[in-house]
């Protein structure tokens, strides 16, 4: 797991940032709240993996020689 020290000062305020947002919601929206979240990062993760194979030339079909 990241450090605090791995985090720029940036990203430590809003990480602070976004647990005072949390801890002032009901467990129900941090439960909806962590769904969406949940979906959001295996977007971004399916969004990387098409870049990446683009990238790489691995999103096009073999073309025999």
């Amino acid at each position: 797991m990241f450090q605090p020290s791995d985090f720029t000062l940036e990203q430590q305020f809003s990480i602070r940032s976004f647990e005072t947002q949390v801890q002032q919601m009901s467990r129900e929206q941090a439960q909806d709240f962590l769904v969406k979240l949940y979906e959001q990062m295996l977007a971004r993760e399916n969004m990387y993996k098409s870049f990446l194979k683009h990238e790489w030339g691995l999103d096009t079909p073999w073309q025999a020689q």
